[in-house]
Protein backbone atom coordinates (compact mmCIF):
# COMPACT_ATOMS: atom_id res chain seq x y z
CA UNK A 1 0.00 0.00 0.00
CA UNK A 2 1.38 3.38 -1.18
CA UNK A 3 1.32 6.36 1.47
CA UNK A 4 2.19 9.95 0.32
CA UNK A 5 2.34 12.34 3.57
CA UNK A 6 2.57 16.16 2.79
CA UNK A 7 4.07 18.01 5.87
CA UNK A 8 2.73 21.07 6.14
CA UNK A 9 4.32 22.61 9.27
CA UNK A 10 7.27 25.15 9.04
CA UNK A 11 9.11 23.05 11.51
CA UNK A 12 9.09 19.89 9.39
CA UNK A 13 10.03 17.07 11.36
CA UNK A 14 10.97 18.93 14.90
CA UNK A 15 7.20 20.61 15.52
CA UNK A 16 4.84 19.04 17.33
CA UNK A 17 3.02 18.17 13.97
CA UNK A 18 5.78 16.27 12.98
CA UNK A 19 6.63 14.41 15.72
CA UNK A 20 2.63 13.07 15.90
CA UNK A 21 2.97 12.34 12.62
CA UNK A 22 6.06 10.01 12.93
CA UNK A 23 4.72 8.19 14.98
CA UNK A 24 1.77 7.84 12.72
CA UNK A 25 3.90 6.66 9.72
CA UNK A 26 5.76 4.24 11.61
CA UNK A 27 2.42 1.80 12.54
CA UNK A 28 1.90 2.24 8.75
CA UNK A 29 5.52 0.97 7.85
CA UNK A 30 4.96 -1.57 10.49
CA UNK A 31 1.69 -2.63 9.02
CA UNK A 32 3.74 -3.19 5.56
CA UNK A 33 2.94 0.31 3.97
CA UNK A 34 5.57 2.08 1.70
CA UNK A 35 5.50 5.62 2.88
CA UNK A 36 7.23 8.81 1.06
CA UNK A 37 6.83 12.25 3.03
CA UNK A 38 7.18 15.64 1.63
CA UNK A 39 7.50 18.61 3.64
CA UNK A 40 6.00 21.76 2.13
CA UNK A 41 8.75 23.69 3.03
CA UNK A 42 11.40 22.13 0.74
CA UNK A 43 9.71 22.28 -1.98
CA UNK A 44 8.83 24.91 -4.33
CA UNK A 45 5.10 25.33 -5.56
CA UNK A 46 3.48 28.41 -7.01
CA UNK A 47 -0.11 29.38 -5.88
CA UNK A 48 -2.42 28.33 -8.92
CA UNK A 49 -3.48 31.46 -11.27
CA UNK A 50 -6.71 29.69 -11.73
CA UNK A 51 -6.15 30.12 -16.03
CA UNK A 52 -7.16 26.84 -16.33
CA UNK A 53 -4.76 25.23 -18.37
CA UNK A 54 -4.25 22.02 -17.00
CA UNK A 55 -7.87 21.85 -18.13
CA UNK A 56 -7.36 23.05 -21.49
CA UNK A 57 -4.83 20.81 -22.70
CA UNK A 58 -4.98 16.84 -23.29
CA UNK A 59 -1.80 16.53 -21.23
CA UNK A 60 -3.15 17.88 -18.13
CA UNK A 61 -0.08 19.95 -17.75
CA UNK A 62 0.23 22.90 -15.51
CA UNK A 63 1.74 26.33 -16.40
CA UNK A 64 4.20 26.61 -13.50
CA UNK A 65 7.50 24.11 -13.73
CA UNK A 66 8.09 23.68 -10.28
CA UNK A 67 7.97 20.45 -7.68
CA UNK A 68 4.32 19.76 -8.28
CA UNK A 69 5.29 17.88 -11.73
CA UNK A 70 7.02 15.03 -10.08
CA UNK A 71 4.48 15.41 -7.24
CA UNK A 72 1.24 14.39 -9.26
CA UNK A 73 2.19 11.51 -10.47
CA UNK A 74 2.64 9.69 -7.11
CA UNK A 75 -0.60 11.43 -5.46
CA UNK A 76 -2.69 9.98 -8.20
CA UNK A 77 -0.65 6.38 -7.80
CA UNK A 78 -0.89 6.51 -3.97
CA UNK A 79 -3.72 4.73 -1.85
CA UNK A 80 -3.67 6.82 1.04
CA UNK A 81 -2.77 10.65 1.53
CA UNK A 82 -1.73 11.77 4.95
CA UNK A 83 -2.31 15.24 4.99
CA UNK A 84 -0.60 16.81 8.41
CA UNK A 85 -0.46 20.75 9.67
CA UNK A 86 -1.12 22.89 12.81
CA UNK A 87 -3.79 24.70 12.28
CA UNK A 88 -3.20 28.34 11.58
CA UNK A 89 -6.21 31.04 11.86
CA UNK A 90 -8.86 27.79 11.96
CA UNK A 91 -7.16 26.07 8.41
CA UNK A 92 -3.94 24.66 7.56
CA UNK A 93 -0.90 26.26 6.71
CA UNK A 94 -0.87 28.39 3.66
CA UNK A 95 2.16 26.46 1.92
CA UNK A 96 -0.22 23.10 2.05
CA UNK A 97 -3.38 24.81 0.80
CA UNK A 98 -1.37 26.23 -1.56
CA UNK A 99 0.06 22.52 -2.69
CA UNK A 100 -3.75 21.05 -2.10
CA UNK A 101 -4.97 24.06 -4.77
CA UNK A 102 -2.37 22.83 -7.14
CA UNK A 103 -4.10 18.75 -7.10
CA UNK A 104 -6.41 20.40 -9.98
CA UNK A 105 -4.95 18.95 -12.70
CA UNK A 106 -5.58 14.98 -11.20
CA UNK A 107 -9.38 15.96 -12.02
CA UNK A 108 -11.15 16.67 -15.15
CA UNK A 109 -13.08 19.38 -16.79
CA UNK A 110 -16.47 17.47 -16.37
CA UNK A 111 -19.11 17.97 -13.90
CA UNK A 112 -21.10 14.84 -12.77
CA UNK A 113 -23.73 14.35 -9.91
CA UNK A 114 -22.48 12.26 -6.84
CA UNK A 115 -25.21 11.36 -4.07
CA UNK A 116 -26.71 14.46 -5.24
CA UNK A 117 -23.97 16.82 -4.95
CA UNK A 118 -21.57 18.10 -8.32
CA UNK A 119 -17.98 17.42 -8.41
CA UNK A 120 -15.19 17.28 -11.00
CA UNK A 121 -14.44 13.60 -10.92
CA UNK A 122 -10.74 12.40 -10.89
CA UNK A 123 -8.79 11.30 -13.55
CA UNK A 124 -7.80 7.61 -11.94
CA UNK A 125 -10.22 6.72 -9.24
CA UNK A 126 -8.52 4.55 -6.64
CA UNK A 127 -10.73 2.26 -5.44
CA UNK A 128 -11.01 2.78 -1.22
CA UNK A 129 -8.72 5.71 -1.74
CA UNK A 130 -8.32 7.51 1.64
CA UNK A 131 -7.56 11.03 3.65
CA UNK A 132 -6.15 11.17 6.91
CA UNK A 133 -5.38 14.55 8.84
CA UNK A 134 -2.71 15.08 11.08
CA UNK A 135 -3.10 17.90 13.15
CA UNK A 136 -2.03 19.81 16.35
CA UNK A 137 -2.89 23.19 17.78
CA UNK A 138 -1.66 25.61 20.57
CA UNK A 139 -5.13 26.52 21.90
CA UNK A 140 -6.86 24.12 24.76
CA UNK A 141 -10.32 22.79 23.36
CA UNK A 142 -10.64 19.96 20.34
CA UNK A 143 -13.33 22.27 18.89
CA UNK A 144 -10.54 24.48 17.20
CA UNK A 145 -9.86 21.65 14.99
CA UNK A 146 -13.73 22.30 13.49
CA UNK A 147 -13.18 24.28 10.50
CA UNK A 148 -9.83 22.71 9.19
CA UNK A 149 -12.18 18.97 9.68
CA UNK A 150 -15.22 20.43 7.62
CA UNK A 151 -12.64 21.27 5.12
CA UNK A 152 -10.61 18.25 4.94
CA UNK A 153 -14.29 16.22 4.59
CA UNK A 154 -15.46 18.58 1.97
CA UNK A 155 -11.94 18.29 0.33
CA UNK A 156 -11.98 14.60 0.28
CA UNK A 157 -15.60 14.66 -0.99
CA UNK A 158 -14.03 16.71 -4.35
CA UNK A 159 -11.09 14.09 -4.95
CA UNK A 160 -13.12 10.43 -4.77
CA UNK A 161 -10.93 9.47 -2.11
CA UNK A 162 -12.45 8.87 1.50
CA UNK A 163 -12.06 11.26 4.47
CA UNK A 164 -11.11 7.86 6.97
CA UNK A 165 -10.46 10.44 10.14
CA UNK A 166 -8.28 12.39 11.97
CA UNK A 167 -5.35 12.03 14.73
CA UNK A 168 -6.04 15.90 16.51
CA UNK A 169 -3.45 16.88 19.31
CA UNK A 170 -4.59 19.96 20.66
CA UNK A 171 -2.59 22.24 23.01
CA UNK A 172 0.14 20.26 21.91
CA UNK A 173 3.33 22.51 23.04
CA UNK A 174 2.52 21.75 26.69
CA UNK A 175 4.95 18.86 26.37
CA UNK A 176 7.90 18.67 24.11
CA UNK A 177 7.63 14.66 24.15
CA UNK A 178 4.57 12.64 23.14
CA UNK A 179 3.27 10.78 26.47
CA UNK A 180 3.81 7.40 25.78
CA UNK A 181 0.46 6.27 25.49
CA UNK A 182 -0.28 8.75 22.94
CA UNK A 183 2.67 8.15 20.59
CA UNK A 184 1.79 4.53 20.96
CA UNK A 185 -1.92 5.52 20.30
CA UNK A 186 -0.26 6.96 16.94
CA UNK A 187 1.31 4.08 16.29
CA UNK A 188 -1.31 1.83 16.44
CA UNK A 189 -3.57 3.95 14.17
CA UNK A 190 -1.29 3.61 11.51
CA UNK A 191 -1.09 0.20 11.83
CA UNK A 192 -4.65 -0.26 11.71
CA UNK A 193 -5.27 1.81 8.81
CA UNK A 194 -3.61 0.00 6.98
CA UNK A 195 -4.79 -3.68 7.70
CA UNK A 196 -8.21 -2.82 8.28
CA UNK A 197 -8.72 0.51 6.50
CA UNK A 198 -10.00 1.91 9.67
CA UNK A 199 -8.95 4.68 11.62
CA UNK A 200 -10.16 3.40 15.50
CA UNK A 201 -11.83 5.62 17.81
CA UNK A 202 -9.98 4.69 21.05
CA UNK A 203 -6.88 5.31 19.65
CA UNK A 204 -8.30 8.48 18.59
CA UNK A 205 -9.38 9.48 21.78
CA UNK A 206 -6.25 9.00 23.30
CA UNK A 207 -4.04 10.97 21.26
CA UNK A 208 -6.89 13.74 21.98
CA UNK A 209 -6.71 13.31 25.77
CA UNK A 210 -6.35 16.33 28.13
CA UNK A 211 -2.47 16.91 29.06
CA UNK A 212 -3.40 19.10 31.71
CA UNK A 213 -6.49 20.97 33.47
CA UNK A 214 -7.67 23.86 31.82
CA UNK A 215 -6.38 25.82 34.82
CA UNK A 216 -3.05 24.61 34.56
CA UNK A 217 -2.65 25.45 31.13
CA UNK A 218 -4.09 28.91 31.42
CA UNK A 219 -1.20 29.09 34.24
CA UNK A 220 1.16 28.39 31.78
Amino acid sequence: MKVIALNGSPNMANGCTGRLLSCFLDGVEEAGGSVEIFYTRKMEISPCTGELNCWRNSSAHCIHKDDMNSLLPRLEEAEIWVLASPVYFNGVTGPLKVLMDRMLPLGIPETNLLNGHTNHPSRRIIPDGKVVLVSTCGLYEKDNFSATLVHMKAFSKNVDREFAGALLRPHAWVTQQLPSDISLAAKKAGEQLVRRGTLPPDYLSTISRDLVSLDAFLRL
